[in-house]
């Protein structure tokens, strides 16, 4: 695969709480974004990322694990419960969250400054042609195949709660509610998060394009395909997402993470 990575602190924000990951070793492309007083959404999103990055990777030569029969053991390689609808690939990225989100909580009682620390992730893994997508909050993950941009997450907010409940509501004027921002689940506040894996196949082409709300809170889906097909430079689109987001007057930090999955012959 070829992908490549864009972050920006912005113009409004004095430090940048976003952080990413590429390893094209097994194919695995990360995206947080931070919340926290001071720096410790910085250190929540650094958290997450490396943790599902190491997680992924210690995990990629095993052999597919047997779903624990019994009673749960110290040993169970699956400490967090398997979901037997998704693959091998799918149940160790949602581990990996869950495992992220522990760490994450465990770290923010060592410090006043960490307390209530918490971050969303997307994150995209790909094995022999199946993507297995996790994810956490409002950082999210579109698919671009065939000239479309297609959403394949749904965001863990207010706003996305109540439009997906009611089909009829003003959307406009949803953009504009004092509540539209608000999470419903992050990883890192609370014993246990809602992970949610999505797995698709891939047949060749498709581009994966991962960004936080900084990118997506201003640029709609019409926007950000527009831009999706403009260039089949990894590198470009990644920076023309993130310089549109800034152009069209983004307050946050801002990211964006490209891939194109290319099979081997």
């Amino acid at each position: 695969m070829l992908s490549y990575g864009v972050t920006n602190t912005g113009r409004v924000r004095k430090t940048n709480e976003d952080c990413f990951a590429l390893d094209q070793d097994v194919q695995l492309y990360v995206v947080a974004d931070g919340m926290g007083g001071h720096n410790a959404g910085e250190v929540a999103a650094r958290l997450a990322v490396d943790t599902v990055v190491e997680f992924i990777r210690e995990t990629s030569d095993s052999p597919p694990f047997a779903r624990p029969a019994g009673p749960a053991r110290s040993n169970d390689p699956w400490p967090f419960g398997f979901d037997p609808s998704l693959s091998d690939a799918g149940n160790r990225m949602r581990t990996a969250i869950h495992v992220a989100n522990v760490r994450i909580l465990e770290t923010s009682m060592t410090a006043d400054s960490y307390s209530g620390m918490g971050t969303t992730i997307v994150a995209a893994l790909v094995e022999d042609g199946r993507l297995s997508v996790g994810h956490v909050g409002d950082s999210r993950l579109y698919l671009f195949a065939n000239d479309r941009l297609r959403p394949l997450t749904r965001d863990d907010s207010w706003m996305a709660s109540v439009m997906a409940d009611d089909q009829v509501v003003d959307r406009a004027a949803m953009r504009h509610h004092p509540m539209r921002g608000a999470l419903t689940n992050v990883v890192g506040t609370r014993p246990r998060t809602d992970v949610h894996v999505i797995e698709e196949t891939l047949t060749g082409g498709e581009e994966l394009v991962l960004v936080t709300d900084g990118v997506h809170g201003v640029l709609d889906d019409r926007c950000l395909e527009r831009i999706a097909r403009s260039t089949d430079d990894v590198r470009e689109m990644a920076f023309a997402l993130v310089g549109a987001a800034i152009a069209r007057g983004s307050r946050d930090n801002c990211t964006a993470v490209v891939a194109r999955y290319n099979p081997t012959p």
